[in-house]
């Protein structure tokens, strides 16, 4: 018998343990994806998932349903991977393949030949603070305020990573495109 939704949140608000494990059942495959993204390997992915169930259950009171708990858990992961990428100044991971999609701006366009892993290994070499802003723009799909939120930096600071380490990854490829002959 399937329980609705919200009714699950309910419960797990009433510490309903039965419940949190339907939720977390539900939901911890794709936030181990996402944690798995902005971590090294595997066993950090995992521990920033648990990390990140532990915070959502303890303040799930604050979950008052104007987006849909999966974009309220997701943000809850990222922002304990962050922490924990801050914390043990990991080097941020390279992307999965199915999560790169670039933006169809005209400044985003990349030059035929640009493979996926190309890309994704030029954005592996940019200075951290470009990475961040740019794998939570490009990849995630985040917007500017809430990038601002999850790295606690101003919308100013967020669009100015941006371009420039858009700039850098375009000059990046740019030297890959000449470099092996496209």
């Amino acid at each position: 018998m399937k329980i609705h939704h919200l009714g699950i949140i309910e419960k797990c608000k009433k510490h309903d343990r039965r419940a949190q494990l339907k939720l977390y059942n539900q939901y911890c495959d794709a936030m181990y994806n996402v944690a798995y993204r902005f971590m090294k390997n595997s066993q950090d992915a995992e521990d920033a998932m648990q990390e990140a169930f532990i915070k959502a259950f303890k303040k799930i009171d604050s979950y008052k349903g104007e987006v849909t708990f999966g974009a309220w858990l997701k943000k809850i992961v990222i922002h304990t991977s962050i922490d924990m990428l801050k914390s043990a100044k990991l080097k941020f991971a390279d992307v999965d393949d199915n999560y790169l999609n670039v933006v169809s701006d005209d400044d985003w366009e990349i030059e035929d030949g640009i493979s996926i892993e190309e890309i994704k290994s030029a954005i592996a070499q940019l200075p951290q603070k470009y990475e961040l802003v740019l794998s939570l723009f490009l990849i995630e799909g985040y917007d500017h305020s809430e990038i601002s939120s999850i790295l606690d930096i101003s919308e100013v600071n967020s669009r100015t990573q941006l371009l420039r380490g858009k700039k850098k990854l375009k000059e990046s490829l740019k030297q890959t495109s000449n470099g092996t002959g496209y």
